[in-house]
């Protein structure tokens, strides 16, 4: 008896169940069915290229040549048009300066429809943040990236080059053309990791090196998550196998935080770590994080230093990977540029009697320059003293101008999102209410013919002073613009500057024509089949 009432109750609670998962799954239906009549209507008056019936524009998207695809529309549709990933899911795809200016330059949020995949991993640090938090974060962390805290960071750049140009003269002498992406990530993350940790030279622990293998995970488990829309649904994707990887690595790379987090304050107790922190010869991201203080003289939790802690580490790691790697090709592409490039870097940074830093200490007194040790062509720095510095990278006008030319061509981020917090009305008279989802195409609007003539040709003359004076203020949005612009942009360009400048020193790069890259958006601007190139060490760059 006993059993076939439990029976009939277990029976009775399932039905119970089935019935409210119905009835939240149809009311989840509903909720969908509403969003996209409003969404919708918001672009009504834009016209688009046509959608498939279930998947939006999303098959089209998600294939190699995609990005070219979006050029292609532009041109078709002029100022923006609707783009949509599936059938619930619509944003206004802009890729004009006008239309990029009424929106970014007012600061709207991320589009959690998009960003809201990163909170279990990075948390809700300055990406994703938005409103008065946002803006408490950073005024905090603003100070971490001012120009003297950038300045010790060369050689940082520097030595984790070097381990990487080393590993280059192994391969180049097989006289293959290899990848570069996945070596380039590495000195990426090792750069990051020493800038964000204070991790030495001597190499990194057992522990550091799961933390390196679950970044490089999570990033590329993120950008799978992004393109298949099956994984879309959190509840779906936590019960895939992706899914319980993604929260493995993730649970690592928080203990990993966590626990730095926890040391470093313990050492900050004590007057003699206190000290030894204080004379080290640069201070790292975390220092900066643990002493930034409000006005109030408040300071950022620990649920709050790991957020930005973690979003410095996702950021900073793919998105300099993608430019310098993209960069390296584009000289290849262009060897008449590369040459000049390398020509301006061996005049700068090759051999001198005497070196000024922008401290005033001269290689006759190494131990006290901050910069001591960036040396692009002469690798015994016991010797060579201070070779160059953080103000040789503003002397670097060529250099730059290319970097920038690549940046317009290979955009790391391709593609960022916004939900409107206030109506906004476009210059030609359309305009979008509130909660509307604006996808600004950075690469699209890149290759603007209305602003860039010739948007395929590579011409660092673009950036020249007389050349960009005029030019429109959001025709060129690589770290995005307005007040939610990328805060690391001057640590991407000074990287980018030391490491490229390092490469052409010591190697000429040039194309494998049998391996063309093949442009594909995951998150970053990376290559479907890697970037191939061809390397031929060039001894010492002073010498040749």
């Amino acid at each position: 008896m006993v059993p076939a009432l439990l029976s009939l109750s277990l029976s009775r609670l399932g039905l119970w169940a089935l019935g409210l998962i119905l009835v939240l799954g149809f009311l989840k239906f509903i909720h969908l069915l509403v969003r996209r009549q409003f969404l919708a209507r918001a672009m009504d008056s834009f016209p688009g290229p046509p959608t498939h019936w279930l998947f939006g524009h999303a098959l089209e998207i998600q294939q190699p040549g995609s990005l070219d695809k979006v050029v292609s529309w532009a041109q078709q549709f002029p100022y923006a048009h609707p783009l949509w990933f599936g059938q619930f899911l619509g944003f206004l795809n802009i890729y004009e300066p006008d239309y990029a200016k009424a929106v970014y330059s007012r600061g709207d949020p991320k589009a959690p429809d998009v960003y809201n995949y990163f909170l279990q991993w990075i948390g809700k640090g300055l990406l994703v943040l938005d409103g008065p938090k946002w803006f408490q974060h950073r005024k905090l962390l603003t100070p971490g990236f001012h120009y003297d805290v950038l300045k010790p960071y060369v050689k940082v750049f520097a030595d984790s080059t070097h381990i990487m140009l080393d590993k280059w003269e192994e391969k180049a002498r097989k006289d293959k053309s290899f990848d570069i992406f996945s070596d380039v990530g590495h000195m990426a993350l090792d750069s990051l990791m020493k800038c964000t940790f204070g991790k030495g030279n001597s190499g990194l622990g057992h522990r550091d090196n799961n933390y390196y293998v679950a970044v490089s995970d999570l990033t590329l488990l993120m950008q799978q998550r992004i393109e298949s829309l099956q994984y879309h649904n959190d509840f779906i994707y936590w019960l895939t196998p992706h899914g319980r990887r993604f929260l493995r690595a993730c649970q690592v790379a928080h203990d990993h935080t966590d626990q730095v987090i926890r040391e470093r304050k313990a050492a900050l107790q004590d007057e003699k770590e206190q000290k030894k922190i204080q004379n080290r010869r640069y201070l790292d991201f975390l220092d900066i994080l643990l002493g930034a203080r409000d006005e109030n003289g408040i300071k950022l939790s620990d649920a709050d230093l790991r957020a930005e802690v973690d979003t410095f580490m996702f950021e900073g790691h793919d998105t300099t990977t993608s430019g310098i790697s993209w960069f390296l090709y584009c000289m290849a592409l262009n060897p008449e540029h590369q040459d000049r490039c390398r020509e301006e870097a061996r005049e700068i940074i090759g051999d001198r009697d005497s070196f000024q830093c922008s401290k005033g200490e001269s290689k006759q007194n190494p131990n006290n320059c901050l910069l001591w040790g960036f040396c692009g062509a002469l690798r015994d720095t016991e010797k060579t003293g201070c070779v160059a510095g953080r103000d040789d990278l503003g002397k670097m006008t060529y250099l730059t101008m290319c970097i920038k030319e690549s940046l317009r061509l290979y955009p790391p981020v391709p593609q960022v999102y916004r939900q409107l917090s206030k109506p906004v009305s476009f210059v030609d008279g359309r305009s979008l209410p509130a909660d509307s989802l604006v996808s600004l195409h950075i690469y699209a609007l890149h290759r603007n013919s209305a602003v860039w003539p010739d948007p395929e040709v590579f011409d660092p003359l673009r950036f020249s002073p007389e050349n960009a004076t005029g030019r429109h203020p959001f025709a060129f949005m690589p770290f995005s613009a307005g007040p939610r612009n990328c805060i690391g942009q001057q640590f991407a360009m000074n990287e980018m500057k030391v490491v490229t400048a390092l490469c052409l020193l010591r190697f000429e790069f040039a194309v494998d024509p049998l391996r063309p890259p093949i442009k594909l958006l995951q998150l970053v601007l990376r290559s479907k089949n890697g970037i191939y190139l061809h390397l031929k060490p060039l001894g010492s760059g002073s010498e040749k």
